[in-house]
């Protein structure tokens, strides 16, 4: 979250409203799990530890003053020292269904057959709502924001032909079978 309000702040002054809606815009939700109720806790941290400081206050007579921020110059190196820590630290591969995918041949493949199927519509969508997203940003966002969009896009199509391939096996009540290699032919 701290690495998210700091980098937009690098773009221009904000209140933390006009924060949560470029995360939205850019689908960040989507790609980091990020709680935008902590947005408003993470933005006082960053204040009171002065990476963050107040600007200016917008005071209307019928809504809740808005204090616009600008990142400091602690604040910018806040950002780089977390933001070069992201590209230092491998992220393990987590996945909700690795788990169940280990009991799998105890359970009923065709309930899951049909519970995958549903997936695969929802990967599907997913897949072009990526890709969408990223032909939409070219002329808006700078080409590392895109190289992000594009993973999006490619991870959503690799999980589709890795759900597909286990919808096949689950539908014919193979998922307990032993000694059998996957079929991995692209």
């Amino acid at each position: 979250m701290k690495l998210a309000i700091l980098g937009l702040l690098l773009e221009a002054d904000m209140h933390p409203y006009e924060i949560t809606l470029k995360m939205k815009e850019r689908a960040m939700t989507h790609y980091t799990k990020m709680q935008m109720g902590s947005l408003y806790y993470a933005v006082d941290q960053l204040a009171k530890e002065e990476y963050i400081e107040p600007v200016e206050v917008i005071r209307s007579s019928n809504r809740p003053d808005k204090t616009i921020y600008r990142i400091t110059e602690k604040g910018k190196k806040l950002f780089h020292q977390l933001l070069l820590q992201k590209f230092k630290e491998p992220e393990p591969i987590f996945h909700p269904m690795y788990l169940a995918l280990a009991f799998s041949d105890h359970g009923d493949q065709n309930k899951m057959a049909d519970l995958l199927e549903q997936r695969i519509k929802q990967i599907e969508h997913q897949v072009n709502f990526y890709y969408a997203l990223y032909e939409d940003h070219i002329d808006q966002v700078p080409k590392g924001a895109l190289h992000l969009m594009i993973g999006m896009y490619e991870h959503s199509k690799t999980e589709l032909h890795w759900l597909k391939r286990l919808y096949a096996d689950a539908q014919r009540g193979k998922l307990g079978e032993v000694g059998v290699p996957l079929d991995l032919v692209e």
